[in-house]
């Protein structure tokens, strides 16, 4: 018992003395702690203009976001071998010294976010940072990234860049052999070009959403064979040439909503074996090429849902077997025969829904699930607008011998009722209706006659009249 007590105060000593080395040279504006990653150092919200001058030799990590500190000099944070992760996000900083990180060769994780006047760095401020891996550069609005600035990181795995005033990818990026994620959304990149990603062998996820990209050139992701996520929605994209996609047969997700694509070709997603998630929608697109989706057996969503698609043909799949899920509300399809496939689909999988008819007018405003295609005796399909067509309307029916006042009043009542609209044969949900006469007066509706029909109705008054005066 003796040796268990005593072990527990000797494992117990080490906890202990970290609490209070931990403590013990705390900033007096900061909070500090120790945890199970090692010593925190909580400077946060502390009104902060300048950086504290100690901090604890044993400190992990450093928080002191959301401060007023305008400039880092050399060596700003002294030497800190324990150190894995700095934060300074939302402060003022315009300048950072090359140097200023010097002193914490074990650094992890460089958080400079929201530093709005910082607009430029030079090549040497992460100089000796060759254990970075994380680093944060959204929203400091700058213009450009010097060519030599990420070369010193070689152990760089994840790069956010977003919400910056960059004109085309960054140069910077060009060789980075171990970077997995880059974040280079909501800027105004243009371009994409074919020497843009080279040698980022390792990247599994870009993401260029948002910006104002026009063109990407041939073979500009030749290198990126490593490559699971793309996102470039909400661009300016009006075509992409075959060879846009090429070499990325490990990509699981690509997006290229919001953008200005009128078709989709053939040769784009020929590559792609392994996509999941394809996003297409929100584009002007009006025709599919045949095989368009051919290689695309893994596929778990395809979204064509706000475009202008009339139709789309089965051939868009062959010989593959699509069996994911299919979007394609918002569209003006024309519910012909072309699209009968892709009712029996909706019926038999049921991973697909909301296609609402555009046209032809006799199903316009119908899903095409409620849509019924008729067949000739020969089996083949009759478009619902042919059924309408050629539907034979029944012939007036024999008039019964009548009085001449029974036979006025007839006429008079054909002369007087509003015409009735063409009764539809089929796909319809709705009868016509019929209005009378007394039902328009009746809910104090105007009668509108013209001068022949005056004419008609004085004269058949007159003719009743002498009638009766016979009759007596």
């Amino acid at each position: 018992m003796l040796v268990l007590l005593l072990h527990a105060v000797v494992l117990g000593l080490p906890s202990a003395w970290a609490e209070e080395a931990c403590t013990r040279t705390c900033p007096a504006a900061c909070a500090c702690s120790s945890t199970e990653s090692g010593c925190s150092v909580r400077c946060d919200r502390a009104g902060l203009l300048r950086v504290p001058a100690e901090f604890p030799c044993e400190a992990a990590s450093i928080d002191l976001d959301r401060n007023g500190l305008r400039f880092l000099g050399e060596r700003a944070f002294g030497t800190l071998p324990s150190l894995r992760r700095l934060s300074l996000r939302h402060n003022n900083l315009s300048f950072i010294t090359p140097g200023a990180f010097k002193g914490l060769p074990r650094l992890a994780e460089l958080r400079l976010a929201h530093n709005g006047e910082l607009r430029y760095l030079h090549a040497r401020t992460f100089a000796a940072l060759s254990r970075l891996r994380r680093l944060d550069l959204a929203s400091c609005r700058l213009f450009t990234v010097p060519e030599r600035l990420l070369a010193e990181l070689p152990a760089l795995r994840e790069l956010a860049a977003f919400d910056n005033l960059f004109r085309r990818v960054p140069g910077a990026l060009r060789g980075l052999a171990n970077l997995t994620h880059a974040h280079l959304e909501r800027s105004r990149i243009e371009a994409v070009a074919s020497s843009s990603l080279q040698g980022l062998r390792r990247l599994r996820s870009l993401s260029l959403q948002a910006n104002r990209v026009r063109a990407v050139h041939a073979g500009a992701f030749r290198d990126c064979g490593a490559l699971e996520h793309l996102l470039l929605n909400d661009n300016l994209l009006a075509e992409l040439p075959a060879e846009a996609f090429q070499g990325l047969r490990r990509l699981r997700t690509l997006n290229l909503g919001g953008n200005a694509l009128g078709l989709v070709g053939r040769a784009w997603f020929a590559d792609l074996a392994e996509l999941e998630l394809l996003y297409l929608d929100r584009n002007s697109i009006a025709f599919v090429e045949e095989g368009a989706f051919q290689n695309l057996s893994g596929l778990l969503a395809l979204h064509l849902n706000g475009n202008h698609l009339t139709v789309l043909a089965w051939a868009a799949f062959q010989p593959g077997f699509f069996l994911g899920r299919l979007f394609l509300f918002r569209n003006p399809w024309r519910c012909d025969c072309r699209l009968e496939w892709l009712r029996d689909w909706m019926e038999s999988s049921g991973r697909v829904a909301d296609v609402p008819c555009a046209s032809p007018g006799s199903v316009a405003g119908l899903d095409l699930s409620q849509v019924a295609f008729a067949r000739t005796s020969d089996g083949l399909c009759v478009d619902p607008e042919e059924l309408n067509f050629t539907a034979s309307s029944p012939g007036p029916s024999p008039e019964p011998a009548a009085t001449t006042v029974s036979r006025f009043s007839s006429l008079l009542s054909k002369l007087l009722a509003p015409r009735a609209p063409a009764e539809e044969v089929a796909n319809t949900t709705e009868g016509t209706l019929n209005t009378s006469l007394s039902d328009s007066l009746l809910s104090g509706g105007v009668v509108v006659l013209g001068h022949s029909t005056w004419f008609l109705l004085g004269s058949g008054l007159l003719l009743i009249v002498v009638f009766v005066l016979r009759m007596d």
